[in-house]
């Protein structure tokens, strides 16, 4: 008798998750292949690496330093794993000796940088890497990942935040994040700069960063009755329901409200705000703002969220819409009018002897460098200069050492830096705060930033 056999139909083979795995491998190939040519023939002395900003993005005049947490964080942790040795192993492009030579890879370097929150402007170094040639190279493809990022965010943020002084603003962006490490991170770089709080829950439980929420159309339509979902929605959040009210038709939403809210105002219920999503929101938020004053809840606030940026922040508040808070999502996630940074990161030195990119367009200064910031009488930005670190040269420098033989330093908390980034967004003149500002903003290179520049090309010549 043969035997039985199960035919049930085999389940298809699924690919493995992807995972962002060990850190270390967050990097360019060609990082690895110099790492291995560094082995190979002995470089090892220490070099001095810069991250700066070619040039601003269009529309900008001034950039916000963020990321720098994050930074320390990577380059304090950096090790390669058993699995990641398996894996350059696997590879046949490295050999034996290298691999186990990056066993006991660790970053034991120095790092200066300017506070996160700082506005800075075109060349000006905001982080420098001071370390074996090695970990000084292998560490770029992350550093520019992780500054780059948030500083694009935390600029654009502070632009919605000089455009809306005094309102409430919420990051609404993760579902249109690139990723959920970007989403994540665009929820701290907008409150560094500034922004109330996140939609973003786990931006909350990670980095301490306020969460707001309200409630969804789909809410609303698995009611039989607009009102009777505002009224559940309420009963289970007594002291912070705001009412989504634009489902079907604006206007009738910010009646119901007016009838329902003293209603609940009886039994202690509150209803902090109305929430407009779609439509004219200038004419719609005045018509709203209009029913509910004439139907007694004149301390309901108005509450305004679509496709949303600091350009249209500023045209709803200059025609005079009275709306006390905005959620800014996609166009602040994915920083939509500047999606990039000309960002770099750049050897300035190496064993003692100070070197120098001289490609057309693409031309560094060498050293290592300190930035010194003038403030005119009332407290704004005079000039910059960009000297050497050791150049004698007025202003208040603004890189300070934040890690030492590749253990962090005691940096500002994120509410710290917060406060940091309020002050100086105070500092920076009204031309260059403009949405479109007519004038730009260029660091002086001091005049020992630039002998040794010629003194390095006379060398290499």
């Amino acid at each position: 008798m043969s035997e039985k056999r199960d035919r049930r139909p085999t389940e298809p083979r699924r690919p493995p998750t992807a995972r962002l795995g060990s850190e270390a491998l967050l990097t360019d190939l060609y990082q690895l292949t110099m790492l291995q040519g560094y082995f190979d023939h002995g470089l090892k002395e220490t070099a001095v690496f810069e991250f700066f900003v070619r040039r601003l993005p269009q529309a900008r005049g001034f950039l916000l330093a963020a990321g720098l947490d994050q930074a320390l964080e990577y380059l304090e942790s950096l090790r390669f794993t058993e699995d990641d040795l398996e894996y350059l192993s696997g590879s046949g492009r490295f050999r034996p000796d290298f691999v186990e030579h990056l066993a006991e890879f660790e970053f034991t370097g120095d790092v200066h940088a300017m506070p996160e929150g700082t506005p800075f402007f075109a060349d000006e170094p905001i982080l420098r890497v001071t370390a074996p040639l090695p970990e000084a190279q292998l560490v770029e493809t992350r550093l520019v990942n992780l500054l780059n990022f948030q500083t694009l965010v935390a600029s654009k943020a502070a632009r919605c935040v000089l455009a809306a002084p005094g309102k409430q603003l919420v990051d609404f962006g993760f579902r249109r994040a690139h990723g959920a490490e970007a989403g994540l991170l665009a929820a701290r770089a907008s409150y560094l700069a500034g922004f109330t709080g996140t939609a973003t829950v786990q931006a909350e439980k990670t980095f301490g960063v306020p969460a707001f929420g309200t409630m969804a159309h789909s809410f609303i339509q698995a009611h039989d009755s607009e009102i009777g979902a505002f009224e559940d929605f309420s009963r289970s959040f007594p002291e912070s329901s705001v009412l989504l009210i634009d489902t079907y038709d604006t206007l009738e939403g910010a009646r119901k409200v007016t009838r329902l809210a003293p209603r609940l105002a009886a039994e202690g219920i509150t209803v902090r705000a109305v929430r407009l999503d779609s439509g004219d929101m200038g004419q719609l938020s005045k018509d709203v703002r209009v029913i509910l004053d004439q139907g007694g809840c004149p301390d309901i606030g108005i509450f305004c969220s679509g496709s949303l940026d600091e350009y249209e922040i500023v045209d709803l508040l200059r025609g005079g819409a009275p709306i006390d808070g905005f959620g800014v999502g996609t166009r602040l996630d994915v920083s939509a009018d500047a999606p990039s940074l000309d960002c770099v990161y750049k050897i300035q030195e190496y064993a003692g002897v100070a070197r120098r990119k001289r490609s057309t367009g693409k031309a560094t200064w060498p050293g290592r460098k300190q930035v010194l910031r003038q403030l005119d009488d009332d407290g704004r930005i005079a000039a910059d200069a960009i000297a050497l670190e050791d150049e004698a040269a007025s202003g208040i420098p603004l890189l300070s050492k934040v890690m030492s033989g590749g253990r962090r330093l005691e940096i500002p908390s994120l509410e710290d830096a917060r406060e940091h980034a309020r002050a100086q967004l105070d500092t920076i003149p009204e031309p260059l705060r403009e949405l479109d500002p007519t004038e730009s903003f260029v660091a002086e290179v001091s005049a020992g930033v630039r002998e040794l520049a010629a003194e390095v090309d006379r060398r290499f010549e």
